[in-house]
């Protein structure tokens, strides 16, 4: 299989997963990649993330003190540190978490499909560039879309994870994770000299 048909496979189950998220977790989780593949993989997404994010931010101009301030985040770098943080945090909340209300999932199988997750919106992120540079009022839209698609997918995906049945539990039990783990990040990062505006 060539690199373009790798990609081609890998853009359509994409779409079949936005389609269908429990049928493409179940795919993905089918993979089970040895575990140097998987954090190999993992800083990829966390690369091109940043990468596509640096793009939007030149195309809309945003100023140097926006979202988050502070020395830390000057440096590309130490924003692809907070961001493999955030994730890496995310995994092992999935994981853990799960296992406390009685899940199966592996860490690992928590990692790939976290991994998965990122890389849909990798793709999301280069429809907003398009939307940015073609229909410039369109990319809004697409911000708010991805926000509800993110906790769609990740409550189907937790749910496929750990062999859960109740979307509404799984929901109402990430909503909580994630409000900790904000928590715990913004705490992180104040110690680390990041300003995060609460308005």
């Amino acid at each position: 299989m060539t690199d373009i048909g790798t990609l081609r496979h890998l853009l359509r189950l994409a779409r079949d997963t936005v389609a269908n998220p429990r049928e493409g977790a179940t795919t993905v989780l089918s993979f089970a990649p040895q575990r140097q593949a998987l954090w190999l993989m993992f800083a990829l997404v966390v690369v091109t993330s940043m990468m596509m994010g640096e793009i939007v931010a030149l195309l809309t101009t945003m100023p140097a003190d926006g979202p988050m301030t502070g020395p830390f985040v000057q440096s590309p770098l130490a924003l692809g540190l907070v961001q493999a943080g955030f994730l890496f945090l995310m995994i092992h909340a999935i994981h853990h978490i799960g296992r406390f209300f009685g899940g199966t999932g592996s860490l690992e199988e928590a990692a790939l499909l976290v991994i998965w997750l990122q890389f849909i919106f990798i793709c999301v992120q280069v429809v907003q560039i398009v939307a940015i540079v073609i229909v410039p009022p369109v990319a809004g839209l697409v911000t708010i879309l991805a926000i509800g698609l993110f906790f769609w997918l990740l409550v189907n995906f937790i749910a496929v994870l750990h062999g859960f049945t109740s979307l509404g539990l799984v929901f109402v039990v990430t909503l909580l994770a994630g409000f900790g783990l904000l928590v715990f990040l913004s705490m992180v990062l104040a110690s680390l000299g990041v300003a995060v505006p609460t308005a």
